[in-house]
């Protein structure tokens, strides 16, 4: 790699990949903007608040303007409804709650930019993600950042270490505090823009209209039951549900309830006091693993930390590889709310080691059941 090499930084319009593109200059990189237009310009002008689309595009011009770098759009909307919009809504069809800022970074942001920026010749994609890479004795390592809650590397297991070899994340040892200090050093318009809180290809965080509009004739009503089959109540579709709601259930007051299980091949929704959702065991499937050694197959396991959601803990765990992509898990203490679709994501410390997407336990075949439900013992 050369002293300072050509260098492309996925700006969104947003501060953080604006200030990531002026670090880079400012260190006498060739620093050439990118700017994925993800889904319809004209339906965007004028949302705020979103990643890739109407004002965004502009403010992403505006600060390349600003800084004298070259800026190019590209229009990936076909891309990203396939690979993301589109499996975004039939994973709610089946009963599962998706995770689409990892699959959008799994695929189109990286797999798709980083053959992009080789074909502009550049060595390096850098972006604005809190998340640090660290040269490690076997190579690149994926990192927490340095401010926990800005952390946001339980959305990027997907990166696999060929990438991570071309990957950059100037702001992963920085708090945001400090990144907005350094974008009204720079002069940047963008200085003091709010955060993105919504996925940005849903207005208002209303997904169960999107995925209504896209898969019509695939979502039919059907009853809420209790653990022991008993009918409660009606449902217009499972996609109104995830593992672990309690509000929105419509099933008036009594003892507070919460979504245990989806089954969507039935389009029952199964509902039961919290004390039920405790879970100790998951399978997952499509892992990404950035480790040297691989997950044992036998014995006690890998001794880790799990994150199931983007916004609970890590909790501790053993895993082991169960061949195809997939692997098994046994938590130290039950965990509440484990939703299939969901990423597992597993930890060493401050490294991420890989995840993969929580199957259905249903989806367990049989042998692979009676194995988690062994009592866990200690080596």
């Amino acid at each position: 790699m050369s002293a300072a090499p050509r260098i492309v930084v996925a700006m969104s319009g947003g501060v953080d990949s604006s200030v990531t593109a002026a670090l880079l200059k400012e260190q006498g990189h060739d620093v050439v903007g990118i700017t994925l237009q993800l889904y319809d310009h004209g339906a965007a002008v004028g949302r705020r608040g979103a990643c890739c689309a109407g004002q965004d595009i502009h403010d992403a011009r505006r600060v390349a303007d600003r800084l004298g770098i070259a800026h190019y759009v590209l229009d990936y909307e076909t891309r990203f409804r396939r690979d993301v919009v589109d499996a975004f809504a039939d994973a709610y069809v089946a009963g599962e709650t998706p995770v689409p800022c990892a699959l959008c970074n799994q695929t189109v942001k990286f797999r798709d930019l980083l053959g992009m920026a080789a074909d502009l010749g550049a060595e390096i994609v850098a972006t604005g993600h809190y998340v640090q890479r660290v040269d490690g004795a076997a190579g690149p390592e994926l990192h927490r950042a340095r401010e926990a809650d800005r952390d946001q590397s339980y959305f990027l297991f997907g990166t696999t270490p060929e990438q991570l070899a071309h990957l950059w994340f100037p702001l992963g040892g920085m708090t945001k505090a400090e990144t907005r200090a350094l974008a009204r050093r720079f002069d940047l318009p963008v200085a003091d823009k709010p955060d993105s809180q919504d996925i940005c290809f849903v207005p208002q965080g209303r997904y169960a209209d999107l995925v209504r509009r896209l898969r019509p004739g695939a979502i039919e009503a059907g009853d809420i039951v209790a653990e022991d089959g008993t009918v409660l109540g009606r449902h217009q579709g499972v996609i109104d549900f995830t593992v672990g709601q309690r509000k929105g259930l419509g099933l008036g007051g009594g003892e507070p309830l919460y979504v245990l299980r989806i089954e969507p091949e039935t389009r029952r929704v199964v509902v039961g006091r919290r004390a039920a959702l405790g879970e100790t065991r998951l399978c997952a499937r499509g892992v990404n693993w950035l480790d040297d050694a691989p997950l044992p197959t036998t014995g006690a396991g890998r001794e880790l930390e799990v994150k199931l959601r983007s916004t609970t803990p890590a909790a501790s765990a053993r895993a082991w590889s169960a061949g195809a992509g997939g692997a098994e898990v046994v938590l130290d203490e039950a965990q509440s709310g484990i939703a299939p679709g969901q990423a597992c994501v597993f930890y060493e410390g401050s490294r991420v080691l890989g995840g993969g997407w929580i199957m259905r336990a249903g989806a367990l075949a049989p042998a692979r059941r009676g194995r988690l439900d062994r009592p866990r013992s200690k080596p």
